[in-house]
């Protein structure tokens, strides 16, 4: 997940900063940095990024294409 991605998961979430940071439990200004481009640990970027897939995002890799995310799918039924 790069800095771009996680503020799409965010929006795609309709969540702020704080609610990340709450739910990942890390501070605002970690999830703030992170999204400027700065560096975190990749213990702390893997956080970020199993909360908000446990939230309903994918996240896309590199296909030529460029990065993303989408909502997964739910089961219908």
């Amino acid at each position: 997940m790069n800095s771009t991605q996680c503020k799409m998961a965010r929006a795609a979430l309709g969540w702020g900063v704080r609610e990340l940071a709450a739910r990942a439990n890390v501070s605002t200004q970690t999830v703030v940095r992170f999204e400027r481009g700065e560096q975190l640990k990749s213990q702390t970027v893997g956080n970020l990024q199993s909360v908000m897939e446990n939230a309903g995002i994918e996240f896309i890799p590199e296909n030529g294409g460029g990065v993303g995310v989408r909502l997964k799918k739910t089961p219908t039924g």
